[in-house]
Protein backbone atom coordinates (compact mmCIF):
# COMPACT_ATOMS: atom_id res chain seq x y z
CA UNK A 1 0.00 0.00 0.00
CA UNK A 2 1.52 3.36 -0.69
CA UNK A 3 2.90 5.21 2.57
CA UNK A 4 3.63 1.90 4.25
CA UNK A 5 6.93 1.32 5.42
CA UNK A 6 9.46 -1.61 5.33
CA UNK A 7 11.30 -1.91 8.68
CA UNK A 8 13.73 -3.93 10.35
CA UNK A 9 13.79 -4.60 14.13
CA UNK A 10 15.76 -6.00 16.48
CA UNK A 11 14.31 -7.02 19.54
CA UNK A 12 15.54 -8.60 23.11
CA UNK A 13 14.49 -11.70 23.22
CA UNK A 14 15.07 -13.53 26.77
CA UNK A 15 12.35 -16.83 28.28
CA UNK A 16 13.00 -15.84 31.39
CA UNK A 17 14.76 -13.92 34.32
CA UNK A 18 17.72 -16.46 35.03
CA UNK A 19 18.30 -17.07 30.84
CA UNK A 20 21.17 -15.01 28.68
CA UNK A 21 19.03 -13.60 26.83
CA UNK A 22 19.79 -11.77 23.21
CA UNK A 23 18.58 -9.76 20.15
CA UNK A 24 16.89 -11.49 17.20
CA UNK A 25 15.99 -9.85 13.79
CA UNK A 26 12.97 -10.05 11.78
CA UNK A 27 11.65 -7.88 8.74
CA UNK A 28 7.96 -6.22 8.88
CA UNK A 29 6.24 -4.67 5.74
CA UNK A 30 3.39 -2.37 5.77
CA UNK A 31 3.63 -0.77 8.20
CA UNK A 32 1.29 1.97 8.70
CA UNK A 33 2.69 5.32 9.95
CA UNK A 34 -0.30 5.61 11.29
CA UNK A 35 0.33 3.16 13.59
CA UNK A 36 0.98 2.82 17.07
CA UNK A 37 4.27 1.43 18.16
CA UNK A 38 2.09 -0.98 20.15
CA UNK A 39 -0.21 -1.70 17.11
CA UNK A 40 3.37 -2.40 15.24
CA UNK A 41 4.05 -5.34 17.76
CA UNK A 42 0.74 -6.08 17.33
CA UNK A 43 1.48 -6.67 13.92
CA UNK A 44 4.97 -8.52 14.50
CA UNK A 45 3.38 -10.48 17.02
CA UNK A 46 0.64 -12.20 14.46
CA UNK A 47 2.94 -12.58 11.58
CA UNK A 48 5.39 -14.48 14.22
CA UNK A 49 2.48 -16.55 15.06
CA UNK A 50 1.37 -17.45 11.39
CA UNK A 51 4.75 -18.78 10.89
CA UNK A 52 4.78 -21.08 14.18
CA UNK A 53 6.91 -19.09 16.57
CA UNK A 54 6.71 -17.46 19.79
CA UNK A 55 5.11 -13.67 19.72
CA UNK A 56 7.65 -11.28 21.64
CA UNK A 57 5.69 -10.70 25.65
CA UNK A 58 5.45 -7.21 25.88
CA UNK A 59 3.70 -4.88 28.35
CA UNK A 60 0.50 -3.13 28.28
CA UNK A 61 -2.85 -2.04 29.47
CA UNK A 62 -4.23 1.42 28.29
CA UNK A 63 -3.08 2.28 25.72
CA UNK A 64 -3.57 6.18 26.67
CA UNK A 65 -0.23 7.04 28.16
CA UNK A 66 -2.02 6.74 31.81
CA UNK A 67 -1.30 3.25 32.84
CA UNK A 68 2.59 3.55 32.36
CA UNK A 69 3.03 -0.59 31.23
CA UNK A 70 4.68 -0.15 28.01
CA UNK A 71 7.83 -0.11 29.12
CA UNK A 72 10.43 -0.54 26.16
CA UNK A 73 13.92 1.01 25.02
CA UNK A 74 14.01 2.03 21.49
CA UNK A 75 16.57 2.97 19.68
CA UNK A 76 18.67 3.63 23.00
CA UNK A 77 15.61 6.03 24.59
CA UNK A 78 13.30 5.03 26.86
CA UNK A 79 9.53 5.25 25.05
CA UNK A 80 11.50 6.47 22.04
CA UNK A 81 12.42 9.52 19.92
CA UNK A 82 9.85 11.63 21.23
CA UNK A 83 9.31 13.62 24.59
CA UNK A 84 6.77 13.90 26.61
CA UNK A 85 4.69 10.48 25.17
CA UNK A 86 5.04 6.93 26.74
CA UNK A 87 5.63 3.98 23.89
CA UNK A 88 1.50 3.87 23.29
CA UNK A 89 1.49 7.31 22.02
CA UNK A 90 3.94 6.86 19.78
CA UNK A 91 3.51 6.27 16.25
CA UNK A 92 5.24 4.85 13.52
CA UNK A 93 5.48 8.57 11.56
CA UNK A 94 8.16 9.10 13.90
CA UNK A 95 10.41 6.24 11.50
CA UNK A 96 10.90 6.31 8.18
CA UNK A 97 11.06 3.78 6.09
CA UNK A 98 13.90 1.18 5.81
CA UNK A 99 14.86 2.33 9.28
CA UNK A 100 16.58 -0.16 11.91
CA UNK A 101 14.84 -0.04 15.46
CA UNK A 102 15.72 -1.25 18.41
CA UNK A 103 13.81 -2.62 21.45
CA UNK A 104 15.21 -3.38 24.63
CA UNK A 105 13.47 -3.82 28.04
CA UNK A 106 14.10 -1.56 30.76
CA UNK A 107 18.01 -2.50 32.14
CA UNK A 108 17.97 -1.94 35.60
CA UNK A 109 18.82 -4.64 38.83
CA UNK A 110 15.33 -3.80 40.65
CA UNK A 111 13.30 -4.49 37.30
CA UNK A 112 14.28 -7.74 36.98
CA UNK A 113 12.88 -8.89 33.51
CA UNK A 114 10.43 -11.18 33.29
CA UNK A 115 10.09 -12.21 29.61
CA UNK A 116 11.06 -10.43 26.56
CA UNK A 117 10.15 -6.72 27.20
CA UNK A 118 8.42 -6.96 30.51
CA UNK A 119 10.39 -6.67 33.59
CA UNK A 120 8.97 -6.66 37.35
CA UNK A 121 8.29 -3.24 39.01
CA UNK A 122 7.27 -4.64 41.81
CA UNK A 123 9.88 -2.73 43.65
CA UNK A 124 7.70 0.73 43.31
CA UNK A 125 4.59 -0.93 44.65
CA UNK A 126 6.80 -1.83 47.44
CA UNK A 127 7.75 1.63 47.40
CA UNK A 128 4.49 2.93 47.65
CA UNK A 129 3.46 0.71 50.26
CA UNK A 130 6.20 1.68 52.29
CA UNK A 131 4.75 5.77 53.02
CA UNK A 132 3.13 6.68 49.77
CA UNK A 133 -0.74 6.81 51.54
CA UNK A 134 -2.69 8.96 53.67
CA UNK A 135 -4.69 8.85 56.15
CA UNK A 136 -8.25 10.42 55.74
CA UNK A 137 -11.76 9.87 56.66
CA UNK A 138 -13.55 7.44 54.10
CA UNK A 139 -17.14 8.33 54.59
CA UNK A 140 -18.51 10.93 52.44
CA UNK A 141 -16.98 13.38 50.91
CA UNK A 142 -16.36 16.56 52.01
CA UNK A 143 -17.25 20.38 50.20
CA UNK A 144 -14.35 21.31 48.14
CA UNK A 145 -14.36 24.39 50.14
CA UNK A 146 -13.89 22.81 53.36
CA UNK A 147 -10.06 22.15 52.77
CA UNK A 148 -8.56 25.28 51.15
CA UNK A 149 -5.21 25.02 48.98
CA UNK A 150 -3.79 27.62 47.43
CA UNK A 151 -3.26 27.02 43.77
CA UNK A 152 0.24 26.86 43.65
CA UNK A 153 0.54 24.23 46.02
CA UNK A 154 -2.46 22.50 44.02
CA UNK A 155 -0.55 23.18 40.81
CA UNK A 156 2.79 21.39 41.72
CA UNK A 157 0.79 18.43 43.22
CA UNK A 158 -0.92 17.84 40.35
CA UNK A 159 1.88 17.90 38.00
CA UNK A 160 3.46 15.67 40.59
CA UNK A 161 0.82 13.46 40.79
CA UNK A 162 0.77 12.84 36.65
CA UNK A 163 3.63 10.42 37.52
CA UNK A 164 2.63 6.91 35.86
CA UNK A 165 5.28 5.19 37.51
CA UNK A 166 6.58 3.65 33.89
CA UNK A 167 10.04 3.79 35.74
CA UNK A 168 11.50 5.41 32.26
CA UNK A 169 13.59 7.96 34.85
CA UNK A 170 15.05 4.47 36.14
CA UNK A 171 15.93 3.23 32.96
CA UNK A 172 17.03 6.74 31.68
CA UNK A 173 19.52 7.38 34.54
CA UNK A 174 23.17 5.68 34.53
CA UNK A 175 22.40 4.97 38.41
CA UNK A 176 19.64 3.46 37.99
CA UNK A 177 18.13 6.09 40.15
CA UNK A 178 14.40 5.81 41.13
CA UNK A 179 14.51 9.72 42.80
CA UNK A 180 12.34 11.30 40.15
CA UNK A 181 9.06 8.75 40.84
CA UNK A 182 9.94 8.49 44.70
CA UNK A 183 10.07 12.41 44.80
CA UNK A 184 6.94 12.50 42.93
CA UNK A 185 4.98 10.31 44.87
CA UNK A 186 6.18 12.15 48.06
CA UNK A 187 5.93 15.75 46.84
CA UNK A 188 1.93 14.93 45.93
CA UNK A 189 1.12 14.20 49.08
CA UNK A 190 3.57 16.88 50.94
CA UNK A 191 2.12 19.62 49.21
CA UNK A 192 -1.45 18.69 49.91
CA UNK A 193 -3.48 19.26 53.62
CA UNK A 194 -4.76 15.53 52.95
CA UNK A 195 -0.98 14.02 53.46
CA UNK A 196 -0.02 16.14 56.71
CA UNK A 197 -0.70 13.20 58.95
CA UNK A 198 2.35 10.64 57.98
CA UNK A 199 4.18 13.98 56.25
CA UNK A 200 6.97 13.13 58.83
CA UNK A 201 7.84 9.94 58.64
CA UNK A 202 6.67 9.68 54.68
CA UNK A 203 9.96 10.06 53.12
CA UNK A 204 12.17 8.28 55.44
CA UNK A 205 9.94 4.99 54.70
CA UNK A 206 9.87 5.34 51.60
CA UNK A 207 13.65 6.22 50.79
CA UNK A 208 14.68 3.40 52.84
CA UNK A 209 12.52 1.16 50.81
CA UNK A 210 13.76 2.65 47.51
CA UNK A 211 17.57 1.42 48.49
CA UNK A 212 16.74 -1.75 49.94
CA UNK A 213 14.98 -2.32 46.48
CA UNK A 214 18.73 -1.75 44.76
CA UNK A 215 18.54 1.73 43.23
CA UNK A 216 21.13 3.55 42.20
CA UNK A 217 22.08 7.16 44.24
CA UNK A 218 20.96 10.52 41.90
CA UNK A 219 23.86 12.62 40.57
CA UNK A 220 21.27 15.40 39.24
CA UNK A 221 22.73 14.18 35.85
CA UNK A 222 18.56 15.23 34.63
CA UNK A 223 18.14 12.03 31.95
CA UNK A 224 14.93 11.06 33.77
CA UNK A 225 13.07 14.44 33.76
CA UNK A 226 14.31 14.52 30.15
CA UNK A 227 12.83 11.03 29.30
CA UNK A 228 9.99 11.04 31.47
CA UNK A 229 6.85 10.91 29.31
CA UNK A 230 5.04 12.47 31.96
CA UNK A 231 7.74 15.89 32.06
CA UNK A 232 8.04 15.39 35.87
CA UNK A 233 10.66 18.33 36.89
CA UNK A 234 13.50 17.53 39.27
CA UNK A 235 11.86 20.12 41.52
CA UNK A 236 10.63 17.22 43.14
CA UNK A 237 13.57 15.67 44.06
CA UNK A 238 14.86 18.84 45.40
CA UNK A 239 11.72 18.92 47.81
CA UNK A 240 11.90 15.11 48.49
CA UNK A 241 15.93 15.98 49.73
CA UNK A 242 13.79 18.36 52.05
CA UNK A 243 11.51 16.12 53.54
CA UNK A 244 13.63 13.56 54.06
CA UNK A 245 16.30 15.89 56.15
CA UNK A 246 13.16 16.79 58.15
CA UNK A 247 11.80 13.44 58.82
CA UNK A 248 15.30 12.73 59.92
CA UNK A 249 15.66 15.56 62.13
CA UNK A 250 12.56 15.12 63.85
CA UNK A 251 12.84 11.51 64.51
CA UNK A 252 16.67 12.00 66.02
CA UNK A 253 17.78 12.46 69.96
CA UNK A 254 19.84 15.25 68.57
Amino acid sequence: MEGNMSLSLKVWRQSNKEAAGGFENYKLDHVSPDMSFLEMFDVLNQQLIEEGKEPVAFDHDCREGICGSCSMYINGRPHGPLRGVATCQLHMRSFKDGDTIVVEPWRAKAFPVIKDLVVDRDAFDRIISAGGFISVNTGNAQDANSLPIPKVAADEAFSAAACIACGACVAACKNASAMLFVSAKISQLALLPQGQAERSIRAEKMVAQMDAEGFGNCTNMGACSAECPKEIGQVNIARMNREYIGAKLSSSDI
